[in-house]
């Protein structure tokens, strides 16, 4: 009987060793990986209207550099910058949210300007939205 309760505590401590692990592994820094796929935002949206599955297959959770226009730069209270490309669609674009850490990457970027935006694809709701995003060109 002891030796059950010794293996089953065992089991467990090391998989809340395991979990408390992955739980606080950091993120993998976008400015310097390589991008998995580099497109238009324009392509980009239509590829998540035309198939959304498909899409979420192709991008979901990869680095992607988009280019595409500057449509909007709003700061949010935590003071990251939601950078939108127009995407030729009225109703919807693709979001960029760009950490205050890498804030300065956009810092001489305007509505209008044609950039080159790098962060990991974390799906569709109206836009098309990359998080934890860099802007590696601009022009």
């Amino acid at each position: 009987m002891k030796k059950i309760l010794l293996i089953v505590l065992s089991v467990a401590v090391i998989g809340i060793v395991a979990a408390v692990l992955l739980y606080n592994k950091p993120h993998r820094d976008t400015a310097s990986a390589e991008s998995d796929f580099a497109v238009a935002a324009p392509v980009l949206l239509q590829e998540f209207t035309t198939d959304e599955a498909a899409a979420n297959q192709k991008y979901l959770d990869k680095v992607v550099a988009v280019r595409g226009k500057v449509k909007t730069m709003v700061p949010d209270e935590e003071g990251n910058i939601n950078l939108t490309l127009d995407a030729n669609n009225a109703m919807s674009g693709v979001i960029c949210t760009i950490p205050k850490t890498d804030a300065e990457s956009a810092a001489n970027v305007k509505a209008g300007d044609e950039v080159t935006v790098k962060g990991v694809c974390t799906g569709v709701l109206m836009d098309v939205v990359l998080i934890r995003c860099v802007v590696t060109k601009k022009g």
